[in-house]
């Protein structure tokens, strides 16, 4: 048992804890960057989004069914994970660019958030060019919501986002609840269906814009659609 009185016996069995600390950290970093811990989003069918409920935000809210968003001219429409989130006004900035091209097509751009926390939407307004409504059961977060909880904050590309958003001068706060992820949909009018369906799969993963315009193009409004027929 002498060799438990030598000092280089400890600091090599240190040295084996210490490394093996590291390389579990640098798996875990690993795989936290890999795609293997997400959520898989379960895509939207038309009938689901149909028949959800949305508020309007006056001091007296009407709710009305979702398909009367879309059904005469379709829509461009962002599920808004957070309205205080710099990452979602800077997406929200890109799709409201989209507006005077969209306005030519005749297709409406619109938003939804999952609630309305002092003055959160109205200083979210600025950033998106649309209306916005308030879908209190988080159904276009759905079928299946997905949440990103502190993992985010050791993905690369969750960082890349938040130093891209930086640099674009997008600033936000830490208001209302942020985990459960959004997206971006185009519908067509009528029953033309879901012609994108963008689901955020970290924080500040934001839709392409020139696929939300290649998707609003092939929207065909209805009245033109009961002309032809």
């Amino acid at each position: 048992m002498s060799f438990l009185q030598d000092p280089s016996f400890f600091t090599m069995g240190m040295w084996s804890i210490g490394a093996g600390a590291l390389g579990a950290a640098a798996l875990a970093l690993l795989l936290a960057n890999t795609d293997v811990f997400l959520s898989k989003p379960q895509k939207a069918a038309l009938e689901y989004l149909e028949d959800i409920d949305l508020k309007t935000l006056e001091k007296e809210p009407k709710t009305f069914k979702a398909k009367k968003l879309w059904e005469k001219n379709g829509a461009v429409i962002m599920a808004v994970r957070r309205p205080g989130c710099f990452l979602c006004r800077e997406e929200a900035a890109d799709l409201s660019s989209l507006k005077p091209k969209l306005d030519e097509l005749g297709v409406p751009l619109y938003a939804v958030v999952k609630e309305q926390i002092k003055t959160e939407v109205k200083d979210f307004q600025p950033y998106f060019k649309g209306e916005i409504f308030l879908d209190e059961k988080k159904k276009f977060y759905g079928p299946q919501r997905r949440k990103m909880m502190f993992m985010g904050f050791i993905r690369l590309g969750v960082w890349y986002n938040f130093f891209r958003a930086w640099n674009g001068g997008f600033s936000g706060n830490l208001e209302g609840e942020g985990f459960i992820l959004g997206g971006v949909f185009v519908v067509g009018s009528g029953k033309q269906g879901i012609l994108l369906e963008h689901r955020e799969k970290e924080f500040g993963d934001k839709v392409n814009p020139l696929s939300v315009l290649e998707a609003a193009k092939k929207i065909k409004p209805q009245t033109l659609a009961s002309e032809k027929k």
